[in-house]
């Protein structure tokens, strides 16, 4: 089965939030839209035009040792360390440089980090990139990974969020909620869709969508 995409672009850039609606389940939830942000975290010209909006909210006032990528989004992390390791922000940054890494996941959900890569997140302060954050479930579990292994979270942004806030911290991102007002996250158990008899059109995950 086919979806069809809608494309809405960002004024005042080359980026555009590609949707498709249907009822789709995640690992944890039923959505009302499957949020494609395929080109924008693969396609480089979209992922350097994503970090440079992103990295601007934070390039004068907080100090970043670590992007912890979710969701595939190494492309976009990779491009917010180099635009926040520009002239004028290294001199905050002891280290004058970023790492940009990606956390494991265990069988549970839970984050780890391995021998090689801990030592990235220990002591660092770190910020968590998503690509999108809907119900907060992983953002979450990534902050508790920073501080399990001793980091210093201080911050949060996603290409595009349906929350202001996570785990005290305000979610920073390119497009939210006022694009798509009537986007919905359900438990599987309080889906209207299901309630209505409405079947699944496709399965969605960080690495996109199986249609049935």
């Amino acid at each position: 089965m086919a979806i069809q995409i809608i494309t809405y672009p960002n004024p005042g850039s080359n980026l555009a939030l590609r949707v498709a609606r249907g009822h789709f389940a995640t690992s944890h939830s039923h959505i009302n839209y499957y949020i494609d942000l395929t080109m924008t975290k693969h396609r480089l010209s979209e992922a350097r035009e994503a970090a440079i909006e992103l990295a601007q909210r934070f390039k004068s006032s907080t100090v970043i040792d670590t992007i912890l990528c979710l969701d595939g989004t190494e492309v976009v992390g990779a491009c917010m360390a180099s635009e926040l390791t520009k002239a004028g922000f290294t001199n905050m940054n002891a280290h004058q440089t970023i790492y940009v890494v990606t956390p494991e996941h265990t069988t549970g959900s839970q984050l780890i980090f391995r021998d090689n890569t801990a030592p990235m997140i220990v002591g660092k302060r770190v910020l968590v990139l998503a690509a999108s954050v809907t119900t907060g479930y992983t953002v979450q579990a990534a902050i508790e990974a920073i501080r399990y292994y001793r980091g210093i979270p201080v911050g949060i942004c996603s290409i595009f969020t349906r929350v202001e806030e996570c785990m005290g911290f305000p979610v920073t991102a390119i497009f939210g909620t006022d694009v798509l007002d009537d986007y919905e996250s359900n438990v599987s158990t309080e889906c209207p869709l299901c309630k209505m008899g409405i079947k699944l059109d496709g399965m969605v995950n960080s690495f996109g969508v199986s249609t049935f």
